[in-house]
């Protein structure tokens, strides 16, 4: 059973690792193109654009530094993650464990993985859930087929909404699903998730909140 939980736990770091990265280059992709925007109102960074094309005074050194304490940076982002498994060493059905994720509002999206998103809009994802099974994408066109020893459920702050709302709907999809499917819920390090370690890890989003001001 210990090394079955290591293999599932190497698969599962895989497997966020590549959506993280994947989910970063997608992100800066508009800031890639702002320069192929149409121009609205001018920024902090036209503004002093401006002033030195136009006017010959240039801001000096201090109202440069005054300027620069303005604009806000990006928050460094932080990875929550859960795992359900089958009891025992064994597997879900594929086309069970799909209907119970769909039956909790998760829905079949980027990646071929499933999401919860804020509201309709999917480029708002609050959680996600991906296979154990490399490459973690869950091929719906032959699921009955499959056997599936387990999930990873994962959010990336800063999300959509407060983090701490986004952990507990996590946490609520993540006890349903163990209820249902008979599962043993475990944390990002594959020991069984205790009350204690769930209140760690609410802490430790209540701390990166504070940290990087995220609201």
């Amino acid at each position: 059973m210990d090394g079955l939980r290591w293999w599932l736990l190497f698969f599962g770091v895989l497997v966020i690792v590549g959506v993280y990265f994947y989910t970063r280059r997608e992100r800066a992709k508009p800031q890639e193109n702002r320069t192929d925007a149409p121009r609205v109102a001018p920024t902090i960074d036209a503004e002093v654009i401006e002033s030195d094309v136009d006017d010959p005074e240039l801001p000096d050194s201090e109202e440069r530094e005054s300027s620069d304490e303005g604009l806000s940076t990006e928050a460094p982002q932080k990875i929550v993650t859960l795992r359900i498994i089958a009891r025992d060493g064994g597997a879900f059905r594929g086309d069970e464990l799909i209907l119970s994720m769909r039956g909790i509002g998760l829905r079949h999206g980027k990646f071929g993985i499933f999401h919860r998103y804020d509201g309709n809009d999917e480029e708002k994802t609050i959680f996600s859930a991906a296979s154990l099974v490399e490459p973690g994408s869950f091929d719906l066109a032959n699921i009955k087929d499959q056997e599936i020893p387990g999930i990873s459920l994962f959010l990336v702050l800063p999300g959509p909404i407060d983090g701490i709302e986004a952990f507990d709907l996590m946490m609520t999809a993540a006890r349903a699903l163990a209820q249902t499917l008979d599962a043993e819920l475990l944390d990002e390090s594959g020991s069984t998730l205790s009350i204690q370690r769930e209140r760690y890890m609410r802490e430790e989003i209540i701390q990166y909140q504070h940290s990087n001001l995220v609201a």
